[in-house]
């Protein structure tokens, strides 16, 4: 996927490498299914592409869209990545290119935009039980029930990065294998000439579209967990790649088995059709162990993408853009404010329907991911010659046209947004316009306490003392 060298962490220039050896770091198995569970969680929600576009629209989608999306994303994180291992992520990408106010505001979209997506996952948890408990369908009960599980896997959060890695890994493998077993058992009822049913005119592009996006998107979430990864220049790289085959080969092949196997009735491909097709093919009890994974996936990537957001506040706050309190780590090593912050952030918006969840979440997104773009770009012609220990096998002309594609599909994206999501989604991007100078205000007055970690390099002196080397 790209090019290795030897090179240490500098960033801008040569600085120490920043350091946290008092924590267990995570390892590349851990790694991967964390990666697994921020981007997919298996091939629960991919049902609406047969019922928008049909079975040969839906498994072209999942074989090319990785190509104009998620390859790009998952080699721009590989190498920016590792040209900054630390908690910051993409924030430190993009105040590294375009200065700390901006970098300030793809902090902000990108943690609201995690918060609002990790609103669902309780919600959709509940939602495959209420046919067994039906008192979870509504009232005090589902508002308790929400309420229990968003803490129980807060405190899993709380309890350490390794413990999430490898709960992700039993929770990977328990959600994975019921579709292995599925495809075994369909084998004798594929008929191929179902995969190549399609009616372009009768498509709905807007769903079709937004239902890939959805489920192929925040390779970049993992950036914001690059300081705490076992030898992140190595590490990061591989387990972007095999997560990439993971990903891909877990909706693909269940796609391949359910549009093969039975009969194409388009309106029934809705969430949650995979476990009325695994009791045709195998019974109750397949359809009882789907219906299982698909509540302990929504678990899985709870427990990622807060872990995701929770770290990425301990970096802003490392680079001196939040106040202090964010940067102090539990005994177990986590970042305990910015735990508890996106915890009550996911409780606040779990009242959201699930078509203003994706709909909010994927116009913030399409923000951040322009910005990380942009910053990609102007450090490959700002700095050809920084520290890359993973780089991608292209030249400045390259990077432009690798991000065109993805840049297209993000216009696409925010034009099929309705009024009242790009209303609220311009309203809380001001709110981050607005709180930066506060912040900066509230720290000239003194009235909070801001630091830089002495461990982490200086990369705005170093832009500095480049611009000024070149004036001369």
């Amino acid at each position: 996927m790209g090019e290795y060298s030897n090179a240490e962490y500098v960033g801008l220039e040569e600085d120490a490498s920043p350091r946290y050896d008092n924590f267990k770091k995570v390892s590349i198995v851990p790694l991967i299914f964390l990666i697994f569970y921020e981007v997919s969680g298996g091939p629960f929600g991919v049902e609406d592409t047969v019922q928008a576009a049909g079975p040969l629209l839906a498994l072209l989608g999942f074989l090319l869209f990785p190509f104009i999306w998620s390859i790009p994303e998952a080699l721009i994180t590989a190498e920016m990545g590792t040209m900054f291992p630390e908690n910051c992520g993409y924030v430190v990408w993009v105040s590294a290119a375009l200065g700390p106010y901006w970098g300030f505001q793809q902090g902000w979209m990108k943690w609201l935009s995690g918060v609002i997506d990790n609103a669902l996952y309780p919600v959709l948890f509940l939602d495959y039980l209420k046919s067994a408990i039906p008192g979870l369908e509504g009232g005090l009960p589902r508002t308790i029930a929400i309420l229990a599980l968003t803490m129980a896997l807060t405190y899993m959060n709380y309890r350490g990065l390794t413990v999430v890695g490898w709960v992700a890994v039993l929770l990977g493998v328990f959600s994975i294998l019921p579709f292995v077993v599925m495809g075994m058992v369909a084998i004798p009822e594929l008929e191929p000439s179902r995969w190549f049913v399609i009616d372009l005119h009768n498509v709905n592009w807007g769903l079709y579209l937004n239902t890939l996006f959805w489920n192929l998107n925040y390779w970049d979430s993992i950036s914001t967990l690059s300081g705490e990864v076992e030898n992140p220049n190595k590490t990061l790289p591989k387990a972007l790649f095999y997560a990439l085959i993971l990903v891909v080969l877990g909706y693909f092949v269940p796609l391949l088995v359910g549009t093969g196997a039975i009969p194409l009735d388009r309106e029934m491909w809705v969430d949650g059709y995979f476990a009325d097709i695994g009791k045709i093919l195998g019974g109750i009890w397949l359809r009882s162990w789907i219906q299982g994974a698909s509540a302990v996936s929504n678990m899985g990537m709870f427990v990622a993408e807060m872990s995701s957001d929770s770290f990425q506040l301990m970096g802003m706050a490392e680079r001196g853009m939040l106040p202090d309190f964010f940067a102090k780590r539990s005994r177990y090593g986590t970042p305990l404010t910015g735990i508890l912050f996106s915890a009550s952030g996911v409780i606040l918006l779990s009242w959201l329907s699930f078509q203003e969840i994706i709909a909010a979440e994927n116009f913030l997104y399409c923000f951040g991911m322009i910005m990380e773009f942009i910053a990609f770009v102007k450090l490959r012609m700002r700095y050809p010659a920084a520290s890359r220990p993973y780089r991608i096998p292209i030249g400045t002309t390259g990077a432009i046209l690798m991000c065109i594609p993805p840049t297209l599909l993000i216009c696409v994206v925010l034009a099929l947004a309705s009024f009242k999501v790009m209303v609220i989604s311009l309203l809380a991007v001001m709110v981050g316009l607005v709180m930066q100078p506060c912040l900066v205000y509230a720290e000239k007055k003194r009235w909070l306490r801001f630091s830089t970690s002495s461990d982490l390099p200086d990369f705005l002196s170093a832009h500095h003392r480049d611009t000024e080397s070149g004036k001369q």
